[in-house]
């Protein structure tokens, strides 16, 4: 039994918020039913994201609701506030956040109190001061940009197939890709792949009219997979007519000019940018101890360096690697949230019960990628794997991560039937825009056009 009654609030609702919270409902079961002990997740979406599904949910294999985890159905023993934590102060144990009521009500944020605090608010896209970025780059984070992207893809086929202008033709049919890490290397092949299947359906639009350019700042992409399999993915995309350059930036995007720092200009109405991610925002407010990096400094057991009662993991934690040399820290990915979450969610209930803290160590196993339908690349335990044993190595180790027994089966359910039928190539565009088409009938200029993504 815990020593005295806790308030636990988890900031973030990604891996590691979820998996926190699940491992503490799991862990103080008894202690929740009898009041000793309380859970509130704070998080901007009622659920979380499996990450890895997004280029497969943009390529339409998997279906946008499947890619999602709901937060209330799976932590059904925990409080979910949908709000942002705007400020904190961990001398009083209070956070103050902003909710969807509190926009309403006009009486500004709320404050919550709390004993135990998780700081798991995971990272936000890194960008660079490149003109035309804000106004016309797309990111690749969450679900909706997924979807989005798939839309305006498929769009710009539209635009292609229809237009008399060469100029416009030949910029609606290149699509630029910044970051050649998994979410750029993945997302272009995988969007590369559908697009290309899609070309079927226009007696206008081949599959060599498209311009399909990933920019990257280093010699190498993929670092995870290792340099073979960087080398290789370089190659196995460069024969699928993918214009890869290394040693690369984008010096501008102004204008719908896409302007690379070799030199080369390419007018184009899709930049992609998927150049790494920084903390959390957030993690500046908090007066918490950070590194260089902006992260939060952390120790082996997960608590935040010199501050009681404090925890962190994932993105925005520098947890240190105590498999690797000193002074070295874990990666901020997937693999290492999810076993973060679990020895996190063990050593508060250990803090609440007076026991021995675990440490943090997790040898790094390996890394798998996509590369587009019945392609990728895996490196496993040393050995390495190309082509289709690599694409179903993916898909075999996500659909065994991806969160509860519900969505592996409608996960596994689409695969197969995906298999069995032909892609469905559709453009839903006016589902981010869904009171365009009302506006119009009721007499109103819609701000936006009804039917198009972009």
């Amino acid at each position: 039994m815990v020593k005295e009654r806790a308030r636990i609030l988890v900031v973030g609702g990604g891996y590691v918020g979820m998996y926190t919270a699940l491992r503490l409902q799991r862990k103080l079961r008894s202690e929740l039913r009898g009041g000793q002990v309380e859970i509130t997740v704070v998080t901007p979406d009622p659920y979380m994201t499996y990450q890895p599904f997004l280029p497969e949910a943009a390529a339409g294999s998997i279906s946008p609701r499947h890619v999602v985890v709901p937060l209330r159905r799976v932590l059904d023993h925990c409080r979910v506030v949908v709000g942002e934590v705007t400020a904190l102060d961990h001398a009083k144990r209070t956070a103050h956040l902003t909710t969807l009521a509190t926009e309403e009500e006009g009486t500004g944020p709320d404050q919550l109190e709390y004993d135990e605090l998780v700081l798991a608010p995971g990272s936000v896209a890194r960008t660079l001061p490149v003109p035309g970025l804000a106004d016309h780059g797309i990111g690749f984070k969450t679900v909706e940009e997924a979807i989005g992207l798939r839309n305006h893809v498929i769009e710009q086929m539209d635009i292609a197939s229809s237009t008399r202008d060469p100029a416009l033709r030949d910029a609606a049919l290149t699509f630029v890709f910044v970051g050649g890490g998994y979410a750029g290397v993945e997302a272009l092949g995988e969007l590369e792949d559908m697009a290309r299947y899609a070309s079927r359906s226009y007696h206008n639009v081949q599959p060599d009219d498209m311009k399909w350019i990933l920019v990257e700042a280093s010699d190498r992409v993929l670092p995870e997979v290792g340099e073979e399999l960087g080398r290789y993915t370089v190659t196995a995309l460069r024969r699928r007519n993918i214009d890869v350059r290394l040693t690369t930036r984008l010096e501008s995007c102004a204008d719908r000019v896409a302007v690379l720092s070799d030199g080369s200009r390419f007018p184009t109405r899709t930049v992609v940018w998927t150049a790494g991610v920084r903390p959390h925002p957030l993690i500046a407010l908090t007066g918490l101890p950070r590194t260089d990096r902006g992260r939060l400094k952390c120790t082996a057991h997960l608590t935040v360096d010199g501050v009681p009662h404090a925890w962190a993991a994932g993105d925005a934690a520098a947890v240190p690697d105590v498999t690797a040399e000193p002074g070295a820290h874990t990666a901020p990915n997937a693999q290492h949230a999810l076993r973060q979450a679990k020895v996190l969610g063990d050593n508060i209930v250990h803090a609440l019960r007076g026991e021995e803290l675990e440490t943090y160590a997790h040898a790094y196993t390996g890394a798998v990628a996509s590369l587009g339908l019945h392609k990728g690349v895996a490196q496993l335990r040393g050995r390495t794997l190309t082509g289709y044993p690599a694409w179903f190595m993916h898909r075999a180790y996500h659909l065994s991560r991806v969160p509860t027994f519900n969505r592996k089966a409608r996960v596994l359910a689409e695969w197969t039937l995906s298999g069995l039928f032909k892609r469905e190539i559709v453009s839903l565009g006016s589902l981010e825009h869904p009171r365009a088409e009302f506006e119009r009938a009721a007499g109103g200029e819609p701000s936006t056009d009804p039917k198009g993504s972009s």
